[in-house]
This record gives structure tokens, sequence and C-alpha cells, in this order.
């Protein structure tokens, strides 16, 4: 997972020249440390880290363009459940920000994430279930436990 800093002053002034490169950069040097220390490479697992020493437009900037993270080869996880970025763009608080959440996770898949941590399992599940019977984009298996 990708954060900028520490937590507990990452998100004090968020930097990047391009939030996209860079994450994508570090999350490629991490697999390679993990690969050399015998970690094989089907059993990695990459993740951005939205929200962790990142603006809300890095974090916009981050899942409009998360098809090149996904293109590093590697699963790619998105965390986008009840984020603060939802609230900034909704105006509503952590318990009120599951139709946000679950809108968020639809993205972050449509986009090629293979995993979404989320908070409101059935909710975000009922709406995966609906893109999955359009048929134009598989979720088998997410959210099925297989």
């Amino acid at each position: 997972m990708h954060m900028q800093g520490e937590p507990r002053t990452m998100q004090l002034a968020p930097h990047y020249d391009d939030v996209v490169e860079e994450v994508g950069a570090f999350l490629v040097e991490r697999v390679r440390a993990a690969e050399q220390v015998g970690i094989f490479h089907d059993r990695l697992v990459l993740d951005p880290g939205f929200g962790f020493g990142k603006s809300l437009e890095h974090n916009l900037q981050l899942l409009r363009h998360l098809d090149r993270i996904v293109g590093l080869g590697w699963p790619v996880l998105v965390g986008l459940s009840r984020k603060s970025m939802l609230g900034a763009i909704t105006g509503r608080a952590v318990g009120d920000r599951v139709y946000a959440s679950i809108a968020a996770a639809l993205l972050g898949v449509l986009r090629g994430a293979r995993i979404v941590r989320v908070h409101d399992v059935q909710a975000t599940r009922d709406a995966l279930a609906v893109l999955n019977a359009v048929g134009e984009h598989s979720t088998r298996g997410i959210g099925s436990g297989g």
C-alpha cells in the first residue's frame, strides 16, 4: 500500500508532481522488494492508498487513472468506503456516506480494481451484482468468497 509520510503528519501538505506516476513507481519498487525476499508475484496485491497522504484532487486523479495502476500487472485493491474524500465531495458525515461509497466502489471496479474494501458489504455486493448483470463488466468472485 502506498502512503506518503506517516499517519501523524501525512495529511498536512501532501505533494506530488504526478500522483499516479509516483504511486505506481512506489508500488513497483515495493513489489520488487517483496519478490527479493521470496514473496511470489502471484501473492501480491497493489493498494494505491486512497486517503493516505493524498489530497482530494490526488485521490480523484488516482481514481480517474486507476487503469495505469492496474496496468502494472498485479491485482489492485481499492479502499474508498466512507473516506474523507467522499465527505468532501458530498458534505456528508462518515455514517452517511453509504451511497457515495458504493459509487466509488463501482468506479474502482469499472476501472479495473479486483478487490474492494468496504464497510457496507451487502449494499456494495448488491450494486456489484447489478453491474455484473449488465454483462459489460464481470465482477465474478467479488463478494462471493471465491
